[in-house]
């Protein structure tokens, strides 16, 4: 009996199985034959690219695409079987742009350059932010990122389901910041006020309403100054902190035999 194959019900099946083989086994530039075509799939990858670093992932079209490069919207259909599928290429395009940690360092300079690309790619591309990231597509540049990751944190000492669950503790910490901060620096550009020029137009509420009784706990956090940087924004210290935990979650792994 032979294994039952997928079907095509409209459930994406087709379309999934094409942008995997456009991932892994993209077209030559032109054809044995005739004429070249005028645009190849890398060039319409790279204007998406350029489309979305502008106007962001939610205002890219097929036909804004189009536009750019002067072609006819159904053109790019010859390309890619669609939007959804022109994204996952470009995401995969972009992630070629993360420059992987030295691997003959240890383990912990490495998770700290990775987590330092990581968060330089989100700042230069951040619509990957609008991106749904528990489906990054599984392209070659995409897989790069993540095989880099994890061979660092087996450098550490962890593996198996370890490995998984401390590499997505790490790239959902920068998620989670990358967002916060992308949102804050847009809202900064929309109304002109800075974070740190928003809370200091609050500041009167600590000396007229804060409740020292009520918020004890604040209130010594607030007088160790802990909250004097209302932005928050220090990406080094978070990944140092970061560091310092996993390296005490290290710590506790069991030995060899225990």
């Amino acid at each position: 009996m032979t294994d039952p194959q997928p079907t095509d019900g409209g459930d994406g099946t087709a379309e999934g199985r094409r942008v995997v083989e456009l991932l892994w086994d993209p077209p030559s530039p032109g054809p044995a034959r005739g004429p070249r075509p005028k645009q190849t799939l890398r060039e319409v990858v790279a204007a998406g690219v350029v489309l979305a670093d502008r106007d962001g992932l939610a205002a890219l079209s097929m036909r804004k695409v189009a536009a750019h490069l002067d072609v006819g919207a159904m053109s790019l259909y010859t390309y890619v079987p669609g939007r959804s599928e022109l994204v996952e290429l470009m995401i995969d395009q972009v992630y070629a742009e993360h420059i992987p940690p030295d691997a003959s360092q240890p383990w912990r300079p490495r998770v700290r350059q990775w987590m330092q690309e990581t968060w330089r790619i989100y700042t230069v591309h951040p619509w990957l932010l609008d991106y749904n990231l528990s489906r990054l597509p599984i392209g070659p540049h995409v897989l790069d990122v993540s095989e880099s990751l994890y061979a660092a944190l087996t450098a550490a000492g962890f593996t198996g389901a370890d490995n998984v669950a401390v590499s997505n503790l790490i790239q959902w910490q920068l998620v989670g910041a990358g967002r916060s901060a992308i949102t804050d620096a847009e809202q900064t550009r929309q109304t002109g006020v800075s974070a740190e020029a928003y809370w200091a137009s609050r500041s009167s509420f600590w000396v007229t309403y804060f409740d020292y009784d009520r918020f004890p706990t604040m209130a010594a956090i607030h007088e160790a100054g802990g909250f004097d940087d209302p932005a928050g924004w220090d990406v080094e210290q978070m990944i140092e902190r970061l560091l310092d935990g996993l390296a005490r979650l290290r710590d506790d792994l069991p030995g060899p035999g225990s």
